[in-house]
């Protein structure tokens, strides 16, 4: 008879089970999709879950005609999105919003980013917020739960306040999409794109300024302008970020990284 394996305080699977938080349309292909991959080649457990269990769809602008080209994901990015679109968790998703849905059988939730304007649906949702103001907790040292987040996953986090005012990620170090970057993007694309790269229309904050609003001090947010991978790992939560889709190779390592380090005996 095979010997049972040691699992994380509270939680059934054998292997890291992982939910990935998704709007019904407009996530980033690469902060997707490469993390999805990265985590089935890891042997975890991969779920998904949108508002109400419709499959999502990432933005087509990165993945179709001229727009992906120039802008969007590389084309092999590209072909492991089509991939993960005939997973069955990507065509059968969880609904985030069932009265019955919790995210505690979870060892991972992640949540990716994207500019597209139907992210707001999970970035404002007040059940994700709730669901956030319970989980992220469980992620204090030395559990074995996890978050992560990428981009303008972040925003989930730092909109996910209680009663007080006090976003989650209050008391961390993160980093998310950078003022430069979402500036650059922006300016350099007004002319044929209008305020595509604005989640939240012309003039409105940038995801850098909303993020670090949300923080006890500006210096805990984290950031680089150098091009190359760049992630933040919290000391006191198992809760790691990252900027955008040229981080996410990293991003998915550290991920990995952090979950072997739970297994090492030291």
């Amino acid at each position: 008879m095979e010997e049972p394996q040691i699992t994380n305080p509270g939680t059934t699977t054998v292997k890291p089970s992982v939910i990935i938080l998704m709007a019904d349309y407009g996530h980033d292909p690469t902060e997707t999709s490469v993390p999805w991959a990265a985590f089935k080649a890891a042997d975890y457990d991969v779920s998904i879950a949108t508002e109400n269990g419709k499959a999502p769809e990432c933005d087509k602008k990165m993945i179709e005609g001229v727009t992906q080209k120039l802008l969007g994901a590389k084309s092999h990015v590209v072909a492991t999105y089509r991939k993960m679109q005939q997973s069955d968790e990507m065509r059968r998703p969880l609904s985030w919003s069932a009265p019955d849905f919790s995210l505690d059988p979870y060892d991972l939730v992640f949540l990716p980013g994207g500019h597209e304007k139907s992210v707001r649906q999970i970035i404002d949702s007040p059940i994700i917020h709730r669901l956030m103001l319970d989980y992220f907790p469980k992620t204090k040292k030395p559990s074995h739960k996890v978050v992560a987040a990428v981009c303008h996953g972040v925003m989930v986090l730092s909109e996910s306040k209680d009663a007080a005012g006090r976003s989650v990620i209050h008391d961390c170090v993160t980093t998310a999409l950078p003022t430069r970057f979402e500036q650059t993007a922006y300016w350099g694309t007004r002319a044929f794109l209008g305020d595509y790269y604005k989640t939240y229309g012309h003039g409105s904050e940038n995801v850098q300024e909303s993020v670090t609003k949300a923080l006890a001090s500006p210096s805990q947010f984290k950031s680089s302008l150098n091009p190359g991978p760049f992630v933040v790992e919290d000391e006191n939560y198992n809760y790691i970020s990252a900027r955008f889709p040229g981080d996410v190779e990293l991003f998915c390592e550290e991920i990995i990284k952090l979950f072997e380090s739970f297994n090492r005996i030291v």
